[in-house]
């Protein structure tokens, strides 16, 4: 191009240039200090975020997204029918509603503790939770028998009405705290029968010196009767009676009897069981172990112990009837109901053996104060409502099937 006017466009150029760069430099500075205030901002949030985390965790909260493993230890054999069913019930549940958050692992007595060690392990902290039945533990709490089963007190349906409606588990958490344990309703058997034995039963001569498994305040009644009471685990009872260590036992009702295969080692089969009118069983929870939980599996934990519990009462009605019919008629099994007088005796040992136990233990007499004012009341509303029921039933029904 043309020297001169070559100069001339240079000089333009560098002008605009100039000019332009001294117009956008205040904006180009305000966009990068806005920049820098942005990254101190967000350092800052993610600092304190951290810190609030930190904090919680050194406090012993959880966050909803860790996952946590429980050891769960039971008095009962492994996979065990009927009885063994609430656990692993449980640990399906907690499983399912916690979508993978919560494993509990299920452990039979013996495989991580003795089958009665299980409220020791838990109060310890060596396992998370147990299942078993509360009356194991009278010896350390006294008034833990009034959470399973109390000889001719309140049944399943009564106990669950007592617990959840009527102060009992109230009770029972107040019973179980100096040991470090949350306990919860672990299942039901449903009225359980009356025991195996390999004489008759005419009368309370019968009973004198006889040595027979029945724990809890039966146990006691049972001693008081003449009997000798002697308290073993699952595992040991078939073996026992055949050996003769035993003379007699009772365990649950036909569904779990049948499997067990007493009725290979004792002929008669007694009923109504008046020891054990409606069982349930217990779940016991560490209280560390639910603390460290966030609420909302705390929460699940509880929910799952509840409708775990209830299944395993619905599977006992479901599977004594079919297992009772086994027995007698494949098995030859010969079904005895205890005479009246046999049972008025029992119940003046009962009365016995609750005022020993009242009077020795502040707790035990606190429950039981709970406990026979809702008996009161719900025994008159089902004298109207479900005994009168069934004696309806049997009155218009006679050997009639429905």
């Amino acid at each position: 191009c043309n020297t001169r006017i070559c100069s001339w466009y240079n000089r333009e150029i560098t002008m605009t240039t100039a000019s332009a760069e001294k117009r956008f430099t205040p904006i180009i500075i305000l966009l990068l200090v806005a920049a820098l205030v942005a990254v101190i901002a967000l350092w800052a949030t993610d600092k304190a975020g951290k810190q609030a985390v930190s904090s919680h965790h050194s406090e012993g909260a959880a966050t909803s997204d860790e996952y946590f493993e429980w050891k769960l230890v039971t008095t009962w054999p492994k996979n065990f029918p009927g009885l063994g069913s609430a656990a692993e019930n449980l640990a399906r549940m907690v499983d399912e509603m916690s979508n993978g958050r919560l494993k509990i692992r299920v452990y039979g007595g013996g495989e991580i503790v003795p089958a009665l060690g299980v409220f020791d392990a838990v109060s310890q902290g060596v396992a998370d939770a147990g299942h078993g039945a509360a009356y194991y533990w009278k010896g350390k709490v006294p008034s833990s028998v009034f959470f399973t089963a109390v000889p001719f007190g309140l049944n399943a349906q009564e106990t669950f009405g007592w617990l959840h409606y009527g102060g009992g588990l109230e009770l029972w958490e107040e019973a179980y705290a100096p040991y470090n344990l949350i306990p919860m309703g672990g299942g039901s058997t449903g009225v359980q029968m009356g025991g195996w034995f390999n004489k008759e039963i005419n009368s309370i001569e019968d009973l004198q010196g006889l040595k027979m498994r029945i724990p809890g305040l039966a146990g006691e009644v049972f001693t008081e009767a003449g009997g000798t009471s002697v308290t073993l685990p699952g595992s040991e009872l078939y073996t026992s009676l055949q050996t003769g260590v035993i003379d007699a036992l009772e365990w649950v009702g036909p569904y779990n009897d049948r499997i067990f295969g007493f009725h290979q080692v004792a002929q008669y089969y007694y009923y109504p069981g008046w020891h054990e009118p409606g069982s349930v069983l217990e779940f016991i929870v560490n209280k560390e172990s639910m603390a460290a939980l966030p609420e909302d599996l705390q929460a699940i934990v509880r929910y799952a112990a509840r409708a775990s519990s209830q299944d395993m009462l619905d599977e006992y009605t479901g599977r004594n009837n079919e297992s009772l019919r086994e027995l007698i008629e494949e098995h030859g099994v010969e079904l005895r109901r205890f005479p009246d007088d046999v049972l008025k005796a029992l119940w003046q040992g009962t009365r016995v053996a609750l005022d020993k136990l009242v009077a020795s233990d502040p707790m035990a007499a606190k429950v039981y104060a709970s406990y026979s004012e809702f008996y009161k009341g719900v025994r008159n509303y089902h004298h109207i409502s479900e005994q009168a029921y069934i004696n309806l039933r049997d009155v218009v029904l006679e050997e009639e099937d429905f």
